[in-house]
């Protein structure tokens, strides 16, 4: 794991010098569902879009995909300005919500925003296989949980595997706390079951960069249960887990993490293109 103090950022490389030159277009409230199930159901027709931002004069980019935070009851779509003109296309998802849905539901809208941009980037100009999945709090708890149980993925016809990274932000491992309360389970008693990302631990999962607050100031336990879950994945061979702390920072730790997210998919595309 590594520890760090953060006092003045600056992220600099060729793919930042490159986006000050490179137009962007974004295009919002797409559907990622068919039309058929759209129209099956009201609340998710409302709520399963997503808005997607990308260089109109790059080609082969990089792609987040960007789940919001909320405690899987409340929040909304986003890009987040921090990611906006680096080189990369950036989607934020919608998501059903709690309490007018329950688990697996969120999870399940996850898979399918993670599948349609499987089968669309390219036609926007993005690589399919750089699409990494990123998100804060609750939106972290999505990436794991698509990222690592390959079921979610697989019944939308795709192997999770084709994911180039996994950068969740301060995000469970353990049940998401909004699942434990949908089954009358206080939020201070850990549990891991088929609802767990720590459930789902395997040597072949895609690179697994975990992201968390400074341990005494963060929700919840949080900063342990992404030790644990480095831990574990170790345990079980994985070769490319680690764990960033923002010292001094609480939950609300995206502005210093944000710069290493951009790192992280710099590293892995690099990797990528050298292997071509």
């Amino acid at each position: 794991m590594k520890k760090f103090l953060f006092l003045v950022i600056v992220y600099s490389s060729p793919l930042v010098l490159l986006a000050q030159e490179t137009q962007y277009r974004t295009e919002q409230n797409i559907h990622y569902y068919s039309d058929a199930v759209n129209n099956a159901d009201e609340y998710l027709n409302e709520q399963c879009v997503l808005d997607i931002y990308y260089p109109t004069n790059l080609k082969e980019y990089a792609t987040i995909v960007w789940f919001h935070g909320g405690g899987l009851r409340g929040g909304s779509k986003e890009i987040p300005e921090a990611l906006k003109n680096k080189g990369v296309a950036v989607v934020g998802v919608n998501y059903r919500l709690f309490p007018k849905v329950w688990a697996p539901k969120y999870i399940e809208d996850a898979a399918a925003a993670v599948a349609w941009v499987f089968n669309n980037i390219e036609q926007y100009g993005g690589d399919s296989s750089l699409i990494f999945l990123s998100g804060h709090s609750a939106g972290g708890y999505l990436v794991s949980m698509v990222g690592l149980d390959k079921k979610w993925l697989a019944k939308n016809n795709i192997d999770a595997n084709r994911i180039a990274g996994l950068i969740p932000f301060s995000g469970h491992t353990i049940t998401h706390f909004t699942v434990r309360e949908e089954r009358g389970i206080p939020g201070t008693q850990p549990i891991v079951d088929e609802l767990a990302p720590l459930y789902h631990v395997r040597k072949d999962a895609p690179p697994l960069l975990l992201i968390t607050g400074d341990r005494e100031l963060e929700m919840l336990g949080r900063y342990e249960e992404n030790a644990y879950m480095m831990r574990m994945m170790k345990v079980v061979g994985h070769k490319d887990t680690r764990l960033y702390e923002m010292d001094g920072y609480d939950h609300g730790m995206t502005e210093p993490a944000f710069p290493l997210l951009l790192k992280e998919v710099k590293r892995i595309e690099a990797e990528k293109r050298n292997k071509k």
